[in-house]
């Protein structure tokens, strides 16, 4: 009992509704009775067909315990155990009562009892329920000992009370098992309900958070579902089921040559909407409605990935191979600064030339390649632009003897940059000098624009020459190592530049506009950290 009562303060909810439902029947029972013994107290044979104040009291008195109890179950979430109990004990005397009014067991209510203790077998909780069917047991004996002592002792009657009372311990046990086989059925469903929520917000979110665009298409060809990635890049909206051709007529073809076909390959597609090149796959589920998988993956972005991986290589390898250059490299450069101090003719002189010019170049494309392996090792820093440009240009013009009005500066805006101050002289001194390359080298050749960038963070930095501009084939691979238009060149300053752009944060781009090249940094002028 004590047990039952600890566990009573965690009913569930299931409990709680089981518990009303059943005190509902109790109250629609009681008001019957109340009713019958009103107005029609011929019409259950319990009831003498002389009406009594007995019979009223006794249904009065039923009727309001079972109202109370409703509205208890309802109102007071408290003390369950408590209130089952009350309820049975209740039924049990009323019961007892109006059996042995209606003159024992042969008047039928004997079967109310059953019903009730069943009702109690699902609700209750432990030990308990075979309490209630002992009370019932003993309450039925004590009502046919009374009466065989009033009357004549019935033998078989007595052998009735024992089977009503060894069907009440068996409803009551069966009622129990049933309940406990419900209950764990019921916290093996809300488990798996949990478990499927949470693996459902799980997949949901790793597919929202894929790289590649995931779509679910119908077989109708209407889009069912997509993920963020797919919608970017198809142009769909999340909330409309339209025809995938009207999206990528391209993609759509490929759906139903899949259709017809079945075939595992993937279809190379090119979409309007955002103009990238994607790579599908196709593949079945098993749903209800046959839905169909879509896997799209940029083809650039794998491309991208490739070349930075064979960058990385490729660094790393040149890296090693500049720590070994370097050294011997020195040695051939002193050897020949001493062989110049000869004088020994003008072919000596011309190839004497050479090989300096030579091994300066290799000098440059080796600090160069090991300035790259220093790219994150970065300290940012809020450049003021106003200040830092007219000195870096000012330095720059005097170190290459060229007039100071060959560069015009123009500011606007913020006018500063969070960069890394040594990055942001090598990324600027790589642009002046490819501008200036390039340029007619006359006042106002080379232009120096800052102003705001479209976001509040942002400010670009434009480096514009008055050149015959970049060529079309040339666009592509002009960020690439070791391209290079001059004979002189190393082929890695615009490489460096954008690397050394990207270790800060910063975006190094070609634009197209006008005939001269327009190389724009696009950097962020606040929240350096």
């Amino acid at each position: 009992m004590s047990t039952a009562m600890v566990g009573v303060e965690h009913f569930s909810e299931t409990h709680w509704k089981s518990l009303r439902y059943f005190n509902l029947y109790r109250c629609v029972v009681a008001t019957l009775l109340f009713t019958s013994v009103l107005l029609y107290p011929s019409a259950f044979p319990i009831l003498s067909p002389n009406q009594s104040l007995q019979h009223v009291a006794l249904a009065s008195a039923y009727l309001l315990s079972t109202a109370l109890a409703v509205i208890l179950a309802f109102r007071h979430r408290q003390h369950a155990t408590i209130q089952l109990t009350a309820s049975v004990l209740v039924d049990v005397l009323v019961m007892t009562l109006l059996i042995h009014i209606g003159g024992g067991l042969d008047s039928g209510l004997g079967s109310m009892l059953l019903v009730t203790l069943a009702g109690a077998g699902l609700v209750g909780q432990g030990r308990l329920v075979l309490f209630y069917a002992a009370m019932a047991t003993l309450a039925v004996l004590f009502e046919h000992s009374y009466r065989a002592l009033q009357d004549n002792v019935d033998v078989a009657g007595f052998f009735h009370a024992g089977l009503f009372s060894a069907g009440f311990f068996a409803v009551a046990i069966s009622a129990r098992l049933l309940a406990r086989r419900v209950i764990a059925n019921e916290a093996l469903a809300l488990q798996r309900g949990v478990d499927l929520k949470n693996q459902t917000l799980i997949s949901q979110r790793v597919i929202e958070e894929m790289q590649d665009g995931v779509v679910v298409l119908r077989r109708d060809g209407r889009v069912k579902q997509s993920n963020p990635r797919a919608r970017q890049v198809l142009g769909l909206e999340s909330n409309r089921e339209d025809l995938l051709a009207e999206y990528s007529p391209e993609l759509a073809l490929g759906f139903v040559e899949w259709c017809r076909i079945g075939s595992d390959e993937v279809v190379l597609v090119r979409v309007p909407a955002s103009g990238m090149q994607l790579r599908a796959r196709f593949a079945p589920t098993e749903s209800s409605e046959s839905d169909v998988l879509v896997f799209l993956e940029d083809l650039g972005r794998v491309q991208e990935q490739a070349q930075q991986l064979k960058l990385a290589a490729l660094g790393r390898l040149t890296a090693n191979i500049a720590h070994e250059i370097r050294n011997p490299l020195s040695a051939i450069s002193h050897a020949g600064e001493l062989l110049r101090e000869e004088r020994r003719g003008e072919v000596y002189e011309r190839l004497l030339r050479i090989m300096l010019d030579n091994t300066r170049r290799l000098e440059r494309i080796v600090s160069d390649v090991l300035e790259l392996g220093r790219r994150d090792r970065t300290y940012r820093e809020l450049i003021n632009l106003r200040e830092t440009l007219p000195l870096l240009i000012e330095e720059y013009l005097a170190k290459e003897e060229l007039p100071a009005d060959v560069v015009r500066i123009e500011l606007s805006g913020v006018a500063a940059i969070c960069f890394d101050r040594s990055h942001f002289h090598q990324v600027l001194g790589n642009l002046l000098g490819n501008a200036l390359r390039h340029s007619q080298r006359v006042a106002g050749s080379v232009r120096l624009f800052v102003c705001d960038g479209k976001a509040d963070t942002q400010v670009e930095l434009h480096v514009i020459d008055d050149g015959e501009g970049i060529g079309e084939a040339q666009r592509e691979h002009i960020f690439e190592p070791f391209f290079t238009t001059q004979h002189r060149g190393t082929g890695l300053g615009l490489y460096i530049a954008r690397e050394l752009c990207d270790a800060n944060g910063a975006l190094l781009e070609l634009l197209a506009s006008g005939p001269g090249a327009d190389f724009r940094l696009l950097g962020r002028s606040s929240g350096c950290q």
